[in-house]
């Protein structure tokens, strides 16, 4: 054990470790199915803002991607990190807080994806760690630079690793890209309500993320549920995807950047409102389940231009 703490985390062993870099493919398919997923076309199937995301609308050779496709690349990182040298924790109390994600170019229709994983914080919290992941995705046979997702993951009862009284925090993030704005305490700019589907959670599991919390009843009983829930992954869709409609006009190749930070959990079947403030060319959002009258997600986008509709 290290530290003053009852953890079993050495956090030099975690910093210095070099993940092997991986390939992600995906086809048309794919895009569609995850388009899906995160609620496109859910309120009309002929939406001309959206079915671009699952049909070549208007003859289009290929379909369009949503900037948040990308948190796909990184479904399988939570689970590598029970092999993360010098990080011993209770997979069972693992969190996933906060998703950040960098748009360099559209997203391709298909592809090869190259991704380089790192680790980009580490902190002590007490009774908790926040270990910080960033991925950076490559279009293999170009070699361009597309996008990068951060995750932060919330390790419960693996804090108190620090060999000092003051808290171990290490971060290679040296803008201020995990801050959180406040939520205005004026009307937002937009509002936006919509039901998620039943299936919802077992048409998302597609894509790649087959917790059975999301999908097996006793499973997510014993993790102290009523039923399945959401993916949270899934709830930042829905966000982005009304931000884009709402706000951007459909064109979905203005969003510079996506944060989000979970807050509770969604059921499938459940009413999401999304409530949108526009400060210059950032959009604050904050996302209610309609039926508890309770907040589940919320973050901000930032957008390279405004839509010529505002």
């Amino acid at each position: 054990m290290v530290g003053s703490g009852n953890s079993g985390i050495d956090p030099e062993l975690v910093i210095s470790h070099k993940f092997p870099e991986s390939l992600h493919t995906y086809t048309e398919r794919d895009a569609a199915i995850y388009a899906l997923g995160v609620g496109a076309c859910t309120k009309d199937a002929i939406d001309d803002k959206e079915l671009k995301y699952v049909y070549h609308q208007d003859g289009q050779e290929f379909i369009q991607v949503l900037p948040t496709f990308s948190t796909l690349f990184t479904v399988g990182i939570p689970s590598q990190m029970e092999q993360l040298p010098g990080l011993l924790f209770d997979p069972r109390l693992l969190l996933h807080g906060q998703q950040y994600i960098e748009v360099y170019k559209p997203l391709p229709s298909h592809g090869c994806i190259l991704n380089k994983t790192s680790i980009a914080g580490l902190h002590d919290k007490g009774k908790a760690a926040v270990l910080e992941v960033e991925i950076v995705s490559y279009e293999k046979e170009s070699g361009e630079r597309l996008c990068m997702n951060r995750l932060s993951i919330y390790l419960r009862g693996a804090g108190g690793f620090s060999k000092s009284s003051q808290p171990y925090s290490y971060s290679s993030n040296r803008s201020n890209q995990s801050a959180f704005p406040k939520i205005p305490k004026s009307q937002p700019f937009a509002v936006y309500e919509e039901c998620t589907h039943a299936s919802q959670a077992l048409l998302y599991r597609l894509s790649g993320d087959y917790n059975p919390l999301h999908s097996d009843p006793k499973f997510a009983e014993s993790a102290g549920f009523s039923r399945p829930i959401l993916h949270g992954l899934c709830t930042l869709g829905f966000a982005v995807r009304t931000i884009i409609k709402c706000i951007c006009g459909g064109d979905q190749n203005t969003i510079k950047s996506v944060s989000g930070r979970f807050l509770l959990h969604v059921y499938p079947g459940e009413t999401l409102i999304t409530e949108m403030w526009l400060e210059g060319l950032r959009v604050i959002y904050q996302v209610k389940v309609k039926e508890r009258n309770r907040a589940v997600l919320f973050g901000f986008v930032d957008l390279d231009r405004l839509s010529s509709s505002l």
